[in-house]
Formats: structure tokens, sequence, C-alpha cells
């Protein structure tokens, strides 16, 4: 029986071919009822019925995000925000453009059919859509996460003919929608691998097969239990030493004197440490992230065991930048960033309450306080003028936003400091939030940006907070921020994963 589509704007010609391929649809549908799928009976439809208004997938998703590594969260996230775009695409275009009845369910036996029947019309598939949306989202972010995924994406797209509720064309147009919408998220939110720095400029660094040589420095507070199994499982040669944080700086230092490679599990304010440590003893630094935040693991290109683990075998490694900040007799280096302002304030306050309420409740806690409270901008001199501000910002390479991606770095070797200055003035919150949305504009009302190799600093006053890569720091006088060009080797995997 050929369905009823409402498809009245149709050349002469046309009609025949319509027509014939309707006629097709319906034969396979017919075909496809009259066939005895034995080992289907008892899963089809119960995965039919999961995947309603996209609960299969977010219990997937849910899943994956359990895993607690980057990847997968990203992969969940990507696959999420397809279904999302293919839903409301379904809902709002496809199901109104073709008005499709839904197939006579006299040739499907009675065991195979829902017991709620669909009510929409039958063009294209809802479900087939969401499947393939969130197998193809997840697959461009991950594909062994993918490959997983996709078995239950195919047996969903399956199941809505198995159970008689859509031809076959409706599936394969649903999921031809659903893939389309992941490479149009992918299009707005660039993928790991688009915004992964260029591996340059290429390092000389050691290939340890069994990870011999390799000695790690693993802060326990950072919750890096799991990873340094990992690790040693990994690399059965490398020694792995754990410490409680006042301890870290004095066993990074004793590792770096025997070690051909020094290594680091922790978070942005351990790898600092660490970085400083291998720059005085010229040793390559192995990086694995391990803390709360881990901007340059990320940025570099290295977000677990596995990515660490290749390198370390096959010698791979790059240079990359340093920045260094100097105050008189004191000074420090920053692979991420240095500021001074209400950042370092937010830094502090942040640490207070970190241990009670937890990393990102404190990060909103303090972001709070610090914008409410009641205070002066810093006075700064700089390129011969004295200025008021809320915020300096420099960070250590150009950050650059990919699409609607938060700001990250495509090269950790372009000699550059990414300064961004807020202006002072009235409501400081406010200027801080037009400074965040608008990210690198080079001039407004309210903020500056610019690229420099050197930044020199006058006039600020005692007692001024400085962070870098976390930590905080008094400054006062002057303050110079510098680059110290490819100063660092670290390992990190030269192809993609």
């Amino acid at each position: 029986m050929s369905p009823d589509v409402d498809l009245t704007v149709l050349k002469p010609g046309a009609h025949a071919v319509r027509d014939r391929l309707l006629a097709l649809d319906s034969r396979l549908f017919e075909f496809a009822a009259e066939r005895n799928w034995p080992a289907a009976e008892p899963v089809l439809p119960r995965l039919s019925r999961s995947a309603n208004h996209g609960v299969l997938w977010f219990a997937t998703a849910a899943a994956m995000a359990a895993v607690r590594t980057p990847r997968a969260r990203r992969a969940a996230a990507r696959g999420l925000a397809s279904l999302s775009l293919a839903s409301l695409t379904i809902n709002t275009l496809g199901k109104r453009s073709v008005r499709r009845t839904r197939p006579a369910l006299d040739p499907v036996p009675l065991v195979r059919q829902l017991k709620r029947q669909p009510i929409t019309t039958s063009f294209p598939s809802g479900h087939s859509a969401s499947a393939a949306a969130f197998a193809a989202g997840v697959a461009l972010e991950s594909p062994s996460w993918g490959a997983v995924v996709a078995p239950a994406a195919f047996s969903v797209v399956m199941s809505r003919v198995y159970t008689g509720v859509h031809f076959p064309s409706d599936v394969l147009a649903g999921a031809a929608l659903g893939v389309g919408a992941a490479f149009a998220v992918r299009r707005l939110v660039p993928t790991r691998a688009q915004v992964l720095p260029a591996a340059r400029p290429r390092a000389d660094v050691p290939s340890l097969p069994d990870g011999e040589g390799l000695v790690v420095v693993s802060n326990t507070a950072s919750g890096t239990a799991d990873r340094v199994r990992a690790l040693r499982e990994s690399l059965s040669g490398a020694e792995v030493v754990e410490c409680e944080p006042a301890d870290v700086r004095d066993a990074l230092e004793k590792a770096a004197a025997r070690a051909r490679v020094l290594g680091v599990c922790g978070g942005d304010g351990t790898v600092n440490t660490a970085a400083e440590i291998a720059l005085r003893h010229g040793v390559p630094l192995a990086v694995l992230p391990g803390g709360t935040l881990n901007h340059f693991a990320y940025d570099l290109g290295v977000e677990g065991v596995r990515d660490l683990s290749r390198a370390v075998r096959e010698g791979e490694g790059v240079r990359v930048d340093v920045g260094r900040f100097a105050c008189g007799e004191r000074q420090g280096v920053f692979l991420n960033t240095c500021s001074l302002g209400v950042y370092p304030e937010l830094v502090r306050e942040r640490e207070r309450w970190s241990s009670r309420i937890g990393g990102w409740p404190a990060g909103v806690l303090a972001a709070l306080r610090v914008v409410r409270a009641d205070r002066h901008p810093l006075e700064a001199g700089f390129r011969g003028e004295c200025r008021p501000l809320w915020l300096l910002f420099a960070g250590n390479g150009t950050y650059h936003r990919m699409g609607l991606a938060p700001g990250r770095r495509r090269d950790l070797a372009d000699g550059r400091l990414d300064v961004r200055v807020v202006h002072g003035g009235r409501r400081p919150a406010l200027r801080l939030l037009a400074a965040a949305v608008a990210g690198p504009l080079t001039r407004s009302p309210a903020h500056a940006a610019v690229q420099v190799h050197r930044l020199d600093l006058t006039g600020v006053a005692p007692g001024t907070l400085l962070a870098y890569d976390g930590e905080v720091t008094e400054v006062a006088g002057e303050v110079t921020l510098e680059k110290l060009p490819e100063a660092l080797t670290v390992y990190r995997p030269l192809t993609g994963n």
C-alpha cells in the first residue's frame, strides 16, 4: 500500500519518480515486516521505547561523564548538543514539511508492535535523527567512544522499522539529518583535533620504551591515585614518588637530580613548580594532568596517561615558551597566565573556601565576593602612563576563541605575551563581565588587548597581589613580565589520537 505524502508542488515528470520511490519504500517495509528476526524480538522494541524523549542518550551521556576523563566528558556534551539540534530541527521543520502518514501495522507481528503508537507524522524519524546525531557527535570528538555508542544507535534506527512505526526512507532521512546536526555543532564548537596546538617546534627527547629514567612526582592532594596507578601499568620502568603538597618542591628537586626525564602529576600549580625546576636542571618535563585545573597540559595536547605514555615511549616532544615575572629579588615563571588586580584576590578567596565546599563552588563564591566588595582599582604605570586598572592579565601565548569554544592556545611557542587590561572606572563587575564576553577585542571603553614580548610596570603599590598559574605572591614597585622563548622541553604526542 502506497503511503500518503503531501508533496503538492512537483513537476509532472517527478510524479512518476516519486511514485516508484514510495512503492519501493513500501515493499522494503513489508519485506522487513515479513522476515523472522528471533534475536531482535526481545531487544529492539525495548530499545526503541528507551529512546523516547532521548532518555537512552541522556543516560549514556551520564555514564560517559562518570568516567571522569576530559575526552569522555567532551564527547558526551557534544553528543547531547548534536541531539538537541537534531530534535529542534525535526520538531520545527521536518515533521511539518512532509506530512506523511505512519505505515499500516497489518504486516507487522503483534509481538513487535509498540504498546503506545506514535501520533506524529512519519517523515522523518525523530528517533533515528536523535540516535545518529548523538553517535556522530560523540564520534567526532572521540572515535573510540563513538565505536562504543554506534551499535546502540544503529539498533535504535533499525528498531523503528522493525516495530512498524516508520518506513525505511523515514529512518534514512532522520539519520542523515542527525549526522548533519553533529557536523553543524562541530562548526560552531570545534573538536579537540581542531584546537590542538601545532606540534612545533619539535624537540629531541629520549625515547623510554618502558619508562626507565622517568621519575614522576605526584601531588596526592590533587586526587591523582587512579592516574598514578594507570601510569605504573603503562610505563612499568618509571619511578613514581607520591607526596603531600608541602613536600612537592623538595621531591621534585631530588627527582630532577637523578632523572633523565622529570615527570609531574598534579594541577597547574604543581606543574608550574616542576617547570621551574626542570628549567634549572636542564631536563625535559613530562606532564600528567591530575588537578582541578589542567590548562597547560590540555593546551599542550596531553589529557591522560595514554597521551603521555605514547609520547614517552616514542620520544615525542616539543619546545614551549615560558613566561617570567620579576619584582626586585622576587621572581618566578608561569606556563599559563600571570595577573594583577581582582583575579589574584579571587584566587586567594577561592583557596579559603575550596577545602570546605569544593573547588568549583568555591570559585563561584569567590567571584561573587570579589566583584561585590568595595575596593579601589589598581594603580600601575606602563607605556609611560599611570592608569587605574581592575585587571591586568598576561597569557603565556596568544589565547584564541574558535566559534563558541572557550579561549585556547593554538601555539605554545609564539613568543608573545597576550596582555588584556580591564580599565578602572565605575561598576567593576559590569566591566569585567563585558571584557569576558567580548573576548580578545583590541579596543573598547571597558578593556584593551595587546601582544608584546615584554611588559614593564611601575608604581605598583606595596602589598599588591600577583597570581601566576594559581599561585599568589605580593609585589611592589617595578614589575617586569617577559617571555623565555622555547625555553622548556616537554613531552607530547605529535600525531592525533
